[in-house]
Protein backbone atom coordinates (compact mmCIF):
# COMPACT_ATOMS: atom_id res chain seq x y z
CA UNK A 1 0.00 0.00 0.00
CA UNK A 2 1.74 3.31 -1.18
CA UNK A 3 0.81 6.68 0.46
CA UNK A 4 1.07 8.34 -2.51
CA UNK A 5 -2.23 5.69 -3.56
CA UNK A 6 -3.49 6.75 -0.54
CA UNK A 7 -3.46 10.06 -0.80
CA UNK A 8 -5.14 10.33 -4.31
CA UNK A 9 -8.21 7.73 -2.90
CA UNK A 10 -8.74 10.90 -0.09
CA UNK A 11 -8.51 13.64 -3.31
CA UNK A 12 -10.96 11.62 -5.14
CA UNK A 13 -13.42 11.33 -1.92
CA UNK A 14 -12.67 14.81 -1.35
CA UNK A 15 -13.20 16.26 -5.31
CA UNK A 16 -15.71 13.55 -5.96
CA UNK A 17 -14.35 13.42 -9.19
CA UNK A 18 -11.45 11.85 -10.71
CA UNK A 19 -10.72 14.77 -13.20
CA UNK A 20 -10.73 17.30 -10.31
CA UNK A 21 -8.87 14.87 -8.18
CA UNK A 22 -6.37 14.50 -11.03
CA UNK A 23 -6.07 18.84 -11.20
CA UNK A 24 -5.68 18.93 -7.60
CA UNK A 25 -2.78 16.19 -7.59
CA UNK A 26 -1.34 17.70 -10.52
CA UNK A 27 -1.40 14.39 -12.54
CA UNK A 28 -3.46 12.86 -15.62
CA UNK A 29 -6.78 11.54 -15.03
CA UNK A 30 -5.53 8.04 -16.19
CA UNK A 31 -2.91 7.89 -13.89
CA UNK A 32 -5.49 9.12 -11.05
CA UNK A 33 -7.98 5.89 -11.94
CA UNK A 34 -4.53 3.87 -12.35
CA UNK A 35 -3.65 4.79 -8.57
CA UNK A 36 -7.30 3.64 -7.22
CA UNK A 37 -7.38 0.21 -8.94
CA UNK A 38 -3.69 -0.33 -7.48
CA UNK A 39 -4.83 0.73 -4.17
CA UNK A 40 -8.02 -1.82 -4.81
CA UNK A 41 -6.00 -5.06 -5.83
CA UNK A 42 -3.96 -4.29 -3.11
CA UNK A 43 -6.64 -4.23 -0.73
CA UNK A 44 -8.34 -6.85 -2.27
CA UNK A 45 -11.65 -4.97 -1.89
CA UNK A 46 -13.73 -2.24 -4.34
CA UNK A 47 -13.03 0.90 -2.70
CA UNK A 48 -15.37 3.74 -5.15
CA UNK A 49 -18.94 3.09 -6.46
CA UNK A 50 -18.47 3.31 -10.30
CA UNK A 51 -21.97 3.50 -10.63
CA UNK A 52 -22.42 6.74 -8.94
CA UNK A 53 -20.02 8.67 -11.05
CA UNK A 54 -19.01 11.19 -8.32
CA UNK A 55 -15.93 9.43 -6.70
CA UNK A 56 -18.60 7.87 -4.10
CA UNK A 57 -16.89 5.83 -1.69
CA UNK A 58 -17.99 2.04 -0.79
CA UNK A 59 -17.67 0.90 2.81
CA UNK A 60 -14.66 -0.48 2.41
CA UNK A 61 -13.48 2.53 0.87
CA UNK A 62 -14.65 4.67 3.43
CA UNK A 63 -12.52 2.90 6.35
CA UNK A 64 -9.72 3.21 4.78
CA UNK A 65 -10.12 6.50 3.86
CA UNK A 66 -10.08 6.98 7.35
CA UNK A 67 -6.74 4.93 7.85
CA UNK A 68 -5.90 7.35 5.12
CA UNK A 69 -6.70 10.74 6.67
CA UNK A 70 -4.90 9.41 9.86
CA UNK A 71 -1.65 8.56 7.45
CA UNK A 72 -1.23 11.51 5.60
CA UNK A 73 -1.91 13.77 8.65
CA UNK A 74 1.22 11.66 10.54
CA UNK A 75 3.25 13.22 7.08
CA UNK A 76 2.46 16.09 7.18
CA UNK A 77 3.46 15.77 11.22
CA UNK A 78 6.66 14.26 10.81
CA UNK A 79 7.61 17.02 8.00
CA UNK A 80 6.65 19.77 10.43
CA UNK A 81 8.19 18.24 12.96
CA UNK A 82 11.60 17.73 10.86
CA UNK A 83 11.62 21.05 9.74
CA UNK A 84 11.10 22.44 13.62
CA UNK A 85 14.31 20.07 14.64
CA UNK A 86 16.04 22.39 11.57
CA UNK A 87 14.47 25.53 12.64
CA UNK A 88 15.86 25.04 15.86
CA UNK A 89 12.01 25.17 17.30
CA UNK A 90 12.05 21.50 18.54
CA UNK A 91 15.05 19.09 19.78
CA UNK A 92 17.18 18.21 22.43
CA UNK A 93 21.42 18.19 22.58
CA UNK A 94 23.01 16.06 24.98
CA UNK A 95 26.99 16.75 26.56
CA UNK A 96 28.71 14.96 29.06
CA UNK A 97 31.35 16.84 31.71
CA UNK A 98 32.50 16.07 34.99
CA UNK A 99 32.02 19.07 38.33
CA UNK A 100 34.87 20.83 37.15
CA UNK A 101 34.17 20.89 33.31
CA UNK A 102 30.62 21.85 33.97
CA UNK A 103 31.37 25.14 34.46
CA UNK A 104 32.96 26.64 31.69
CA UNK A 105 29.55 25.13 29.96
CA UNK A 106 27.06 27.38 32.32
CA UNK A 107 27.54 30.72 30.25
CA UNK A 108 27.53 28.76 27.19
CA UNK A 109 24.13 27.17 27.91
CA UNK A 110 22.72 30.37 29.31
CA UNK A 111 23.42 32.04 25.56
CA UNK A 112 21.71 29.19 23.93
CA UNK A 113 18.80 28.81 26.01
CA UNK A 114 18.32 32.72 25.31
CA UNK A 115 18.62 32.10 21.58
CA UNK A 116 16.58 28.54 21.39
CA UNK A 117 14.52 28.27 24.58
CA UNK A 118 12.67 25.44 22.32
CA UNK A 119 15.52 23.07 22.59
CA UNK A 120 16.60 20.90 25.46
CA UNK A 121 19.75 20.99 27.19
CA UNK A 122 20.64 17.76 29.07
CA UNK A 123 24.35 17.63 30.87
CA UNK A 124 25.47 14.46 32.08
CA UNK A 125 27.71 13.82 34.61
CA UNK A 126 30.89 11.79 33.98
CA UNK A 127 34.29 11.19 34.57
CA UNK A 128 36.65 13.01 32.46
CA UNK A 129 38.42 9.97 31.50
CA UNK A 130 35.58 7.91 30.25
CA UNK A 131 33.72 11.33 28.24
CA UNK A 132 35.42 10.81 25.09
CA UNK A 133 34.48 6.94 24.92
CA UNK A 134 30.76 8.32 25.36
CA UNK A 135 31.05 10.74 22.67
CA UNK A 136 32.63 7.91 20.24
CA UNK A 137 30.13 5.52 21.44
CA UNK A 138 27.13 8.07 20.64
CA UNK A 139 26.02 8.16 24.32
CA UNK A 140 26.40 12.09 23.93
CA UNK A 141 27.30 14.47 20.97
CA UNK A 142 29.35 16.60 22.72
CA UNK A 143 32.00 16.54 25.53
CA UNK A 144 33.88 19.03 28.07
CA UNK A 145 37.25 17.96 28.81
CA UNK A 146 40.28 19.72 30.39
CA UNK A 147 42.68 17.98 27.75
CA UNK A 148 43.44 17.30 24.07
CA UNK A 149 42.14 14.16 23.31
CA UNK A 150 44.75 12.12 21.22
CA UNK A 151 41.73 10.16 19.40
CA UNK A 152 42.11 10.89 15.89
CA UNK A 153 38.06 10.57 15.63
CA UNK A 154 37.47 13.37 17.55
CA UNK A 155 37.65 17.09 17.07
CA UNK A 156 38.43 19.53 19.84
CA UNK A 157 37.02 23.06 20.02
CA UNK A 158 39.04 25.30 23.02
CA UNK A 159 36.55 27.29 24.73
CA UNK A 160 38.38 28.50 28.22
CA UNK A 161 41.51 28.68 29.37
CA UNK A 162 41.92 28.21 33.26
CA UNK A 163 44.49 28.37 35.46
CA UNK A 164 45.40 26.85 39.45
CA UNK A 165 44.29 29.30 41.85
CA UNK A 166 44.94 28.98 46.03
CA UNK A 167 41.94 29.46 48.12
CA UNK A 168 41.25 30.89 51.29
CA UNK A 169 39.18 31.79 53.93
CA UNK A 170 39.06 35.68 53.50
CA UNK A 171 40.10 36.09 57.37
CA UNK A 172 43.16 33.98 56.24
CA UNK A 173 46.45 35.61 56.73
CA UNK A 174 47.05 34.80 52.81
CA UNK A 175 43.88 36.51 51.64
CA UNK A 176 45.48 40.16 51.16
CA UNK A 177 48.07 39.00 48.84
CA UNK A 178 47.84 38.96 45.01
CA UNK A 179 50.39 35.61 44.86
CA UNK A 180 52.75 33.42 47.41
CA UNK A 181 55.11 31.24 47.09
CA UNK A 182 55.11 27.49 47.38
CA UNK A 183 57.46 27.41 50.45
CA UNK A 184 55.17 30.06 52.40
CA UNK A 185 52.15 26.98 52.23
CA UNK A 186 54.36 24.03 54.09
CA UNK A 187 52.60 25.19 57.31
CA UNK A 188 49.12 25.01 55.64
CA UNK A 189 46.52 22.76 56.13
CA UNK A 190 45.16 21.82 52.54
CA UNK A 191 41.77 19.90 51.97
CA UNK A 192 42.04 18.35 48.39
CA UNK A 193 40.09 16.55 45.88
CA UNK A 194 39.89 12.45 46.48
CA UNK A 195 40.09 11.73 42.42
CA UNK A 196 44.09 11.91 41.55
CA UNK A 197 44.05 13.69 38.44
CA UNK A 198 47.34 14.95 35.89
CA UNK A 199 47.23 18.42 37.70
CA UNK A 200 47.28 17.12 41.39
CA UNK A 201 50.43 14.88 40.56
CA UNK A 202 52.06 18.76 39.10
CA UNK A 203 51.10 19.98 42.32
CA UNK A 204 52.82 17.24 44.49
CA UNK A 205 55.80 17.55 41.95
CA UNK A 206 56.21 20.56 42.57
CA UNK A 207 55.94 20.86 46.64
CA UNK A 208 58.86 17.83 46.76
CA UNK A 209 60.79 19.87 44.14
CA UNK A 210 60.76 22.70 47.20
CA UNK A 211 61.29 20.28 49.55
CA UNK A 212 58.46 21.39 51.25
CA UNK A 213 55.34 19.49 53.14
CA UNK A 214 51.83 19.31 51.64
CA UNK A 215 49.97 18.64 54.66
CA UNK A 216 46.50 17.19 53.56
CA UNK A 217 44.39 16.73 55.83
CA UNK A 218 41.15 16.34 54.52
CA UNK A 219 40.26 14.79 51.00
CA UNK A 220 36.35 15.15 49.88
CA UNK A 221 34.58 14.03 46.82
CA UNK A 222 33.61 17.14 45.27
CA UNK A 223 34.80 20.59 44.56
CA UNK A 224 31.46 22.32 46.17
CA UNK A 225 32.41 20.33 49.72
CA UNK A 226 35.85 21.19 49.40
CA UNK A 227 34.58 25.24 48.63
CA UNK A 228 32.91 25.41 51.81
CA UNK A 229 35.13 23.99 54.11
CA UNK A 230 37.61 26.64 53.30
CA UNK A 231 35.04 29.21 53.72
CA UNK A 232 34.72 27.60 57.34
CA UNK A 233 38.18 28.32 57.94
CA UNK A 234 39.05 24.65 57.83
CA UNK A 235 42.21 24.69 55.49
CA UNK A 236 43.09 26.35 52.46
CA UNK A 237 42.95 24.37 49.11
CA UNK A 238 44.62 24.29 45.08
CA UNK A 239 41.61 24.26 42.87
CA UNK A 240 40.97 25.86 39.01
CA UNK A 241 39.79 29.18 39.19
CA UNK A 242 36.59 28.71 37.39
CA UNK A 243 35.75 26.18 39.89
CA UNK A 244 35.31 28.90 42.51
CA UNK A 245 34.68 31.73 40.02
CA UNK A 246 31.28 32.64 42.00
CA UNK A 247 32.76 32.54 45.75
CA UNK A 248 35.90 34.43 44.24
CA UNK A 249 33.21 36.99 43.22
CA UNK A 250 30.89 37.20 46.10
CA UNK A 251 33.75 37.46 48.50
CA UNK A 252 33.31 34.12 50.52
CA UNK A 253 36.49 32.79 49.19
CA UNK A 254 39.95 34.73 47.98
CA UNK A 255 42.12 33.15 45.68
CA UNK A 256 45.58 33.77 44.84
CA UNK A 257 48.51 32.42 42.74
CA UNK A 258 51.42 30.40 43.61
CA UNK A 259 54.02 31.53 41.53
CA UNK A 260 55.91 28.31 40.81
CA UNK A 261 52.34 26.41 40.00
CA UNK A 262 51.25 29.04 37.04
CA UNK A 263 49.60 25.84 35.65
CA UNK A 264 47.23 26.72 33.17
CA UNK A 265 44.98 24.91 30.98
CA UNK A 266 42.59 24.47 28.21
CA UNK A 267 39.18 23.28 28.05
CA UNK A 268 37.37 21.78 24.75
CA UNK A 269 34.20 20.90 23.50
CA UNK A 270 34.84 17.20 21.95
CA UNK A 271 32.76 15.97 19.17
CA UNK A 272 32.81 13.43 16.62
CA UNK A 273 34.55 13.79 13.40
CA UNK A 274 32.92 13.83 10.56
CA UNK A 275 29.37 13.28 12.56
CA UNK A 276 26.00 14.13 11.18
CA UNK A 277 25.75 16.22 14.50
CA UNK A 278 22.35 17.15 15.15
CA UNK A 279 20.97 20.80 14.53
CA UNK A 280 20.86 21.49 18.06
CA UNK A 281 24.17 20.15 18.69
CA UNK A 282 25.61 22.28 15.38
CA UNK A 283 23.72 25.94 16.28
CA UNK A 284 25.94 24.63 20.23
CA UNK A 285 29.37 24.58 19.07
CA UNK A 286 28.46 27.76 16.69
CA UNK A 287 27.61 29.91 19.84
CA UNK A 288 30.68 28.44 21.76
CA UNK A 289 32.82 29.91 19.12
CA UNK A 290 31.12 33.61 19.35
CA UNK A 291 31.01 33.00 22.97
CA UNK A 292 34.24 35.55 24.30
CA UNK A 293 36.50 33.88 26.49
CA UNK A 294 36.33 36.14 29.49
CA UNK A 295 32.51 35.67 29.81
CA UNK A 296 33.06 32.12 30.67
CA UNK A 297 34.48 33.49 33.87
CA UNK A 298 31.75 35.85 34.70
CA UNK A 299 29.51 35.00 37.50
CA UNK A 300 25.72 34.11 36.17
CA UNK A 301 23.47 36.26 37.68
Amino acid sequence: MDINQLEVLVAVARERSFSRAAERLHRTQPAISQAIRRLEADVGEVLLDRSSKDGTLTAAGVVLHDYALQMLNLRRSARESIKELGDLQRGKITLSANEYTVSCLLPIIKAYREEHPQIRVEVKRSLASRIPGEVLGRDVEIGVVSFKPGDLQLRALPVVTDELALITAPSHPLAGKQSVSVRELGIETFIAHNVRSPYREQVVKTFEKFRTPLNISMELPTLESIKRLVEQQAGVALIPRLAAQTEITKGTVSALKVREMLFERRLYLIYRKNATLSHAARAFLKLARRVPEGETHNELP
